[in-house]
């Protein structure tokens, strides 16, 4: 028969485990006899990073800790190995770690089932959150979407600007158009070369003469 001290270990690991239910967004319960040494030290590692608090756990004890946060629904799969990541920020992160895990195990490394929010859900949901871009990569995709119509009327505007201050070849032409034609210079007359004999005065007749001699 245990101790009261054992006991009283006990109660209050329950106490403190309900209370990491409760707080918890997600938690994912698994099978993890698939998995070796190094395989499980990196995989508790990366999920240390994420903000994932990852232990195994008696099933009694998870037992009882469920009861206590008031999740129901969970107690059919507490048989076997179990170890659970529970994560507090979000819905995706403990699934899509240990997912990955199955995945590279080809399924010896097995999701059991979990919670949501307060609510039970079965390992077929787990996989398809799983599945779900990160909240990154959905911050990253949302960024993307705001920034592209900015960055297109960016482009817009200035092919606008570019367009203005060249002129197209049809602007070209009728500014062309319009521009006065410049006046030809008068040309100088040539000079002439040829001098300008002086002309003749016609002898007067001989009958002429003859009267002006009579008269005289």
């Amino acid at each position: 028969m245990p101790s009261n001290q054992i006991l009283r270990e006990k109660e209050q690991f329950v106490d403190e485990l309900a209370g990491k239910l409760k707080k918890s967004a997600c938690g994912v319960m698994v099978d993890y006899m698939g998995i070796n040494v190094s395989d499980d030290t990196k995989l508790r590692k990366s999920l240390r990073e994420a903000g994932v608090d990852y232990f195994v756990v008696k099933n009694s004890m998870l037992k009882f800790a469920l009861e206590k946060a008031e999740i129901s629904g969970l107690d059919g799969h507490l048989a076997g190995p179990t170890a659970i990541g529970l994560c507090e920020s979000d819905v995706i992160t403990a699934p899509k770690l240990l997912y990955k895990q199955v995945e590279k195990s080809k399924g010896k490394f097995a999701i059991k089932a979990g919670f949501m929010n307060g609510a039970a859900v079965d390992a077929k949901t787990i996989e398809d959150y799983a599945k779900l871009p990160s909240k990154e990569e959905l911050v990253a995709k949302l960024l993307f979407m705001l920034q592209s119509p900015v960055q297109r009327l960016a482009i817009a505007v200035n092919e606008i600007a570019k367009k203005s201050e060249t002129p197209s070849a049809v602007e070209s032409e009728v500014k062309a158009e319009a521009e006065p034609v410049a006046k030809a210079e008068p040309t100088a007359e040539p000079e002439s070369t040829a001098k300008t004999e002086p002309v003749a005065e016609p002898e007067p007749a001989a009958e002429t003469v003859a009267e002006t001699a009579t008269e005289n």
